[in-house]
């Protein structure tokens, strides 16, 4: 990193420290506001907490180097697996879950929902759900749609499942394979306590090791915890 990328860093640091960040969800998330036991985009919250949260997952190339990167930093994540690849690489996903991280369901094929409607939206959850139970046969509680695409009618039928909807308030963009830099420029510009970070752990992802593994130092330095989902949940509504 040259002087100008270090002196911006500790710019943003000196941000994070010393303004009011915490952003309520009625700003940007109706669901959340709407159907708050259902739907959750971040944490109405002023502690120091953060959770990343990887799509797409698993594959052979990235996710193995994200899962090395968190051990690294003896932290947590959440990842939304996708059946189709669940079905490939059944290893990897054995390997999220003994690593103690948290598994949700991010559909079979990938669909926009909210194209494809109510009835297919079910089929995929229960499909992939299949497979991810028969690998580490466990039932999973969290669901997140593909690009975010949700409607009301798929809220109450999420609700009606079980299933608890998760977006994010932090977008990466590290699926448009940008650069590490860009990707912890786009972070922290807007971190605050209670983000929710989206991130990719498959695809044309090649920064996005790299920029976690620098982000967990960062944040960690700066008195950011970093916690699962369901961690994330229980901080809402202890």
């Amino acid at each position: 990193m040259n002087k100008y990328g270090l002196i911006y860093l500790v710019f943003l640091l000196f941000l994070l420290d010393h303004l009011p960040m915490q952003v309520q969800a009625s700003t940007h998330y109706p669901l959340q506001v709407k159907y708050p036991d259902t739907m959750m985009y971040k944490a109405d919250t002023n502690e120091k907490v953060i959770a990343f949260t990887f799509d797409d997952a698993p594959d052979e190339i990235y996710t193995p180097r994200i899962l090395d990167v968190l051990k690294k930093h003896d932290a947590k994540a959440t990842f939304f697996l996708l059946g189709a690849r669940v079905e490939k690489y059944p290893h990897i996903v054995r390997q999220i879950h003994e690593e103690g991280h948290v598994i949700g369901n991010h559909t079979y094929w990938h669909p926009e929902l909210t194209k494809t409607g109510v009835a297919n939206m079910i089929w995929e959850i229960n499909k992939n759900e299949r497979a991810i139970k028969s690998v580490i046969d466990k039932e999973m509680k969290l669901f997140r749609a593909p690009y975010g695409a949700l409607n009301e009618e798929m809220v109450k039928k999420l609700r009606e499942m079980g299933y608890l909807g998760i977006g994010w308030s932090i977008d990466s963009e590290d699926w448009r394979g940008i650069s590490k830099e860009e990707i912890k420029k786009r972070v922290l510009n807007d971190m605050h306590p209670g983000s929710i970070v989206l991130m990719h752990a498959a695809g044309n992802v090649p920064g996005t090791p790299e920029a976690l593994d620098e982000l967990l130092t960062y944040l960690k330095k700066n008195g950011y915890q970093f916690v699962t989902i369901p961690d994330m949940w229980k901080i809402v509504y202890k």
